[in-house]
């Protein structure tokens, strides 16, 4: 096993290490809002939020929620929780009102932070609904009948709305807190304490709390970090989720140990990302393969200069060949590399190197991580298969989770009496030590880097009154890895269309869940004992959809989307010039919006010795 120091630094003590050592250095920025913090104004901040927290109860071990997509005070949230030793729950922004009930009530949810929403959803309606008590209880005093720990609503914004603090709010009553309150709040953390819980769906239907430590995000941080050659001067585009793990240790983790800058982008756009790692000049970048696919065939994407691109990370599902190679050559993320693991290891247990081949960066899932022994076992013996022989996943060491929130029977079925974590994914490991993931002993369904586990959506939709039974299966696809397939037995007498499922999940259970194709089959395959092949329903799914007609079509042969708005000023002539690069022929006066973000396309141009800039 590699060994490399690690460090017991606390996420509130990193941020302050680097406050003494270059306070001035950028450390979070926004392009589309204009809106740049050094490390020392953002601490300056987060010290402010974090003694508006201790003014309306909240100490060391109470649970914080975030519900909101990547705005500026995500992070914030983040490391004031840190600061007072609270535990940061990060909620999934997809989530709809029976998620989130289910989360606020298991995690004891203490005070509530939130946006007004996220696409279809209203948040602020949704928390109405659940906490009635809201509209009729001052701030502060809340005592709510379904939700026993909750005092406190915070709205993520300027707006005042009945029941709940405000951001303005929570940093004018954190400027009535002596800062001598904080700093014994801070001398009670220990790296090694819960700060940061993430639910992961759960195999019995029932989402569980991966409770971790600061030593585990930031070792892990600091290794990934190592493994891109981050330092100061790299600049990190993050359009990944901070409520995954991906966003907020991948991301947020190895930017924080390296003394780096961050490029926050609020929720993915190919468009905004592109616009942001030109203007910005960022040096690396995060995503699943379908961002990089979508960023790739952006019909814009020729228009941006991407050559400050060196390194980042590609995960969340297998990656193609052929997509590595467009990200090395046409992004310039010659370094870019893969990570494997999963929320229960903080998240990362393998990586690969910026030395490794393309192909074994596209194929395999690197080699263990420094202070991390990851070995393959036999699921029936726990025996270490030998190089070349498939068996489960398994790891021990730094960054395993410190167990699953209130679920000690399901803590002492993941890790066994060794140590050792249990992924539940099949994997080979080779003569070289670099391992491949080849399968799933969980039926768990992957869909563009979500994990989704079938039990949790068929205990939903046996709400139904007309489903006598319901197997839910991966569906393939190229696009997404997996789409969710429902394969429902009607009741006798009772009828079901496939939109009335559809409906019934709409607005309870997140849009990714929601079964992308819903068959009505009169029974299963069995076994010989009675037990459903469930393997097979990805099969029977494939040859049903092919009987309506239906094909899959790959990505690379899709129309992009096109959400431009185009504003003209002068008139546009475009050509491409001997070089390859795009040039003008008349003056330009031109600029694109895409949601709130504007951008000049003169400065788009710039690449090119020719532009018109």
């Amino acid at each position: 096993m590699e060994k490399q120091e690690l460090i017991d630094y606390t996420v509130g003590g990193i941020l302050e290490k680097y406050v003494a050592e270059d306070p001035d250095h950028e450390f979070m920025i926004y392009p589309d809002r204009g809106l740049r913090f050094t490390y020392k104004e953002f601490d300056e901040r987060v010290n402010i939020f974090a003694k508006g927290l201790l003014s309306i109860g909240v100490t060391k071990g109470s649970k914080v929620g975030v519900w909101a997509k990547n705005v500026p005070d995500w992070m914030t949230f983040m490391f004031a929780t840190a600061k007072i030793g609270a535990v940061l729950v990060t909620v999934n922004t997809n989530y709809k009102n029976a998620e989130l009930e289910y989360i606020m009530k298991n995690a004891d949810i203490h005070t509530m932070c939130m946006v007004n929403g996220y696409r279809d959803s209203d948040y602020v309606q949704i928390l109405y609904d659940l906490v009635p008590e809201l509209k009729t209880t001052q701030r502060g005093k809340l005592r709510s009948e379904k939700f026993p720990e909750l005092r406190n609503v915070v709205y993520i914004g300027q707006e005042k709305l009945r029941g709940m603090y405000n951001t303005s709010e929570l940093m004018k009553l954190g400027t009535l807190v002596g800062d001598d309150e904080l700093e014994r709040a801070k001398s009670r953390v220990d790296c090694h304490d819960e700060i940061n819980m993430q639910y992961t769906s759960g195999t019995t239907g029932f989402p569980k709390g991966v409770m971790l430590t600061s030593h585990n995000i930031l070792n892990n941080g600091l290794t990934i970090g190592d493994r891109m050659h981050f330092t100061a001067a790299d600049r990190l585009l993050i359009c990944v989720p901070l409520f995954h793990c991906f966003g907020c240790v991948l991301g947020v983790c190895s930017v924080i140990t390296h003394g780096s800058t961050m490029v926050m982008v609020e929720d993915f756009d190919p468009l905004k990302v592109l616009a942001s790692v030109h203007r910005e000049r960022c040096t690396a970048l995060h995503g699943v393969p379908t961002m990089f696919i979508a960023e790739l065939h952006h019909p814009m994407f020729d228009m941006f200069d991407l050559s400050s691109l060196r390194t980042g990370i590609m995960a969340g599902a297998p990656c193609p060949i052929e997509t590595m190679k467009q990200v090395m050559d046409k992004m310039y993320c010659k370094e870019i590399i893969s990570v494997y693991g999963l929320t229960e290891t903080s998240p990362g247990m393998t990586a690969s190197a910026t030395t490794d081949s393309m192909e074994i960066r596209a194929t395999t899932v690197g080699r263990a991580f420094p202070n991390v022994e990851v070995k393959v076992l036999d699921p029936q013996t726990n025996e270490e298969c030998p190089p070349g022989t498939p068996g489960e996943m398994c790891c021990k060491g730094y960054n395993i989770m410190k167990g699953y929130y209130k679920n000690p029977e399901a803590t002492a079925a993941i890790i066994d009496e060794n140590g050792f974590l249990h992924s539940g994914d099949l994997g080979v490991m080779d003569e070289n030590g670099y391992f491949r993931i080849t399968g799933r002993i969980k039926e768990m369904i992957i869909r563009g880097g979500e994990n989704i586990y079938p039990r949790e959506i068929e205990n939903f939709l046996y709400k139904m009154p007309q489903i006598e039974a319901i197997e839910v299966a991966g569906i393939p696809s190229p696009k997404y890895g997996e789409q969710v397939g429902a394969f429902i037995k009607i009741k006798e007498g009772c009828t079901l269309t496939e939109e009335e499922v559809k409906l019934y999940c709409r607005g309870q259970i997140a849009r990714y869940k929601i079964p992308k194709y819903i068959f009505f089959v009169e029974g299963y395959p069995m076994t010989a004992s009675g037990k459903i092949q469930k393997y097979r329903l990805k099969d029977i799914g494939l040859d049903l959809l092919k009987e309506k007609g239906i094909e899959v079509v790959s990505p690379e042969t899709e129309t992009p989307r096109q959400r431009i708005d185009f504003i003209k000023g002068r008139n546009l002539s475009v050509v491409k010039n001997e070089r390859g690069c795009r040039t003008e022929r008349q003056p330009l006066s031109f600029l694109y919006r895409v949601d709130n973000y504007s951008f000049q396309i003169s400065h788009a141009f710039s690449a090119c010795p020719t532009s018109m800039s």
